[in-house]
């Protein structure tokens, strides 16, 4: 028998506010343990919280960005549970009343990923296990967080790689986080369970806790969906659980029985004030959003005529899209903008970091400059590419390297000479050529444009080559 899986994630986002979510404690990563804290995020008898707005506005644009709908009224729960990172053995969470119901993530496959709601919560602080002692460091506790919960429509592992990669994008572009995985500002716990092929009724989920990475996530739904799959077909059954990921090993191991609602013992958190929200404040919040990746994208390929993969690099980063938003301004042709980016640039910034921060020395500015000479036939694509290495090296602008003999072009009689030259001095491209190799028309080619500084054109000299051997 043939079995399905399907899964679901509860996605944590830490929110780039500066302060958290109660206090005025920083935000700020890492910091010497417990220095990031205070008598109200570490729940001390007496203090009282205090709800900070930019979470609410931040998770407003979070659930604008996913298509979801804005409760005019949201309260705030006190999920209880006794746990050595958690010192007032409760955290401030929603429930009942969450600030976002439904939205969905949209796949490259067309498939929409439902949302089930968004709600915003704290963090708890960090266990650190050493030597077989274990500290507890509060600067994370009080940290805003939102919580994603989809629906379990995952059916592969491939669309849950695609959705928490979007989520991430979508999460970075409007920037209400900088979803960095191997800092804990993005984690998922992941749902899954398995059913036989074409059947509509769910079978026993487990939830694999704290995943921070993609590569992680696969491997651990993958070792999960073969153990599931083994157990149902030995005879076993499924257990309703919580596990653990060990990626020494690429297994899970099981932490506790899966809890449910009921057993936090949910209620109405008594210091924290009823949250309304005003459709004049939805409609203002929504004015801010830039154009989210799937549009921008789609205009990209639509009205800028740049291939679909191209145009998912360029929409991948938002600091890459709005460079090459710049740079493509009254420009004859945004490929020649977006081939300069994605060969030269993208060579430079090799790291996941180096795209999300893209400090390139050229400015869109001095990129634009340059494109624009070649729309105007001034200097030939193989000058350009050779100035902006220069221009990337120094910061320096386009016409710092290009001289107004080099905007000049060749005349006919130049390029003539040039071609027959190349010919005279390379006597075996010149015989490969002949004896049927097309490629070795290239290395005469490239002899015109090395001589010609770049300022032959590259076709012409082609064809006046062959006439020249014929």
């Amino acid at each position: 028998m043939s079995y399905e899986l399907v899964a679901g994630f509860e996605t944590h986002i830490e929110l780039a506010t500066k302060t958290k979510i109660f206090c005025g404690c920083t935000t700020q990563f890492g910091g010497e343990p417990n220095t990031h804290c205070c008598p109200v995020c570490i729940g001390l008898p007496g203090t009282l919280p205090k709800l900070n707005r930019e979470v609410v506005n931040f998770a407003i644009r979070a659930g604008l960005a996913v298509h979801g709908e804005i409760a005019e009224v949201a309260k705030m729960d006190r999920k209880n549970y006794c746990y050595p990172d958690l010192s007032k053995a409760y955290q401030i969470s929603q429930l009942y009343a969450p600030l976002i119901i439904g939205g969905y993530v949209e796949l490259s496959n067309g498939r929409k990923i439902r949302l089930h709601h968004i709600h915003i919560e704290e963090d708890a602080g960090k266990l650190i296990h050493q030597h077989g002692d274990t500290y507890v460091d509060y600067n994370r506790g009080g940290v805003p967080l939102i919580e994603i919960v989809s629906e379990p429509d995952i059916r592969s592992i491939d669309e849950a790689k695609e959705y928490v990669e979007k989520l991430q994008q979508v999460m970075r572009y409007i920037g209400i986080s900088d979803c960095k995985m191997q800092e804990g500002s993005m984690r998922c716990d992941v749902n899954i369970s398995v059913r036989p092929q074409g059947s509509e009724k769910l079978g026993t989920r487990t939830e694999i806790k704290n995943m921070n990475s993609i590569t992680n996530i696969a491997k651990a739904m993958e070792y999960e969906f073969e153990r599931q799959t083994d157990l149902i077909e030995s005879g076993g059954q499924v257990v309703q659980e919580t596990l653990r990921y060990d990626d020494a090993t690429g297994t899970t191991s099981s932490m506790r029985s899966k809890e449910d609602a009921h057993d936090y013992r949910y209620f109405r958190d008594p210091d924290l004030v009823t949250i309304n929200i005003s459709r004049d404040e939805v409609e203002k919040i929504k004015a801010t959003l830039p154009e989210l990746p799937a549009d921008k994208c789609k205009r990209y390929i639509e009205e800028l005529q740049i291939p679909e993969k191209d145009a998912q690099l360029l929409t991948k980063y938002r600091k890459i899209s709005e460079y090459f938003d710049e740079a493509c301004e009254g420009v004859k042709s945004p490929k020649t903008v977006s081939n300069f980016i994605i060969g030269q640039m993208f060579s430079r910034t090799e790291t996941e970091a180096d795209k999300e921060e893209f400090a390139v020395a050229t400015t869109p500015a001095q990129l634009n400059e340059l494109v624009k000479l070649i729309d105007d036939g001034k200097i030939r694509n193989n000058l350009a590419k050779s100035t902006l290495e220069k221009m990337l090296d120094s910061g320096k602008g386009t016409l710092d390297f290009i001289s107004e003999s080099d905007m000049g072009g060749l005349d006919e009689n130049a390029l003539n000479d040039l071609c027959k030259q190349a010919v005279e001095s390379n006597p075996k491209a010149v015989e490969d050529y002949k004896s049927g190799k097309e490629k070795a028309i290239k290395a005469l080619v490239g002899n015109v444009m090395k001589n010609s500084r770049g300022k032959a054109d590259a076709t012409a000299a082609e064809a006046k080559i062959k006439e020249i051997i014929n």
